[in-house]
């Protein structure tokens, strides 16, 4: 069984300094990736675009019932988190990567998907232990 980067969240509109879409992945592992894109300068007055690939420290993903938690154990409960909460002006992230080789979205989730097949969800190592 082959994992994936699963879409919880898209906004046209962020707290982060971008002026694109920002797309929010569950991972296997239970880690949240923000992906977005920003404009970079290049020399003598041109521009070009970078995506950014960050972790979001304030949630967690579980993969199976495509929940959202908090991380922080003295905020955990049963409640619904909804996506929409993923995007606020204090959120905490921390940029993996920052690639300017990619030049669509579509480009972007190729790479998510390669990083969440190198990742193991629990179940699926039991599975393949039997």
């Amino acid at each position: 069984m082959e994992a994936f980067a699963k879409l919880i969240h898209r906004t046209n509109v962020s707290y982060l300094p971008t002026l694109f879409p920002v797309h929010y992945y569950g991972m296997p592992n239970g880690k949240i990736f923000v992906v977005f894109s920003r404009y970079y300068e290049i020399k003598f007055g041109g521009s070009g675009l970078e995506f950014i690939f960050a972790l979001h420290k304030d949630y967690s993903f579980d993969y199976e019932s495509e929940r959202i938690t908090y991380c922080q154990k003295k905020y955990r409960d049963n409640k619904m988190i909804f996506p929409e909460l993923l995007d606020n002006p204090e959120m905490k992230i921390v940029i993996v990567k920052i690639s300017r080789g990619i030049n669509s979205y579509g480009q972007a989730l190729n790479v998510l998907h390669k990083m969440a097949g190198e990742m193991r969800v629990p179940q699926i190592m039991e599975l393949q232990a039997s």
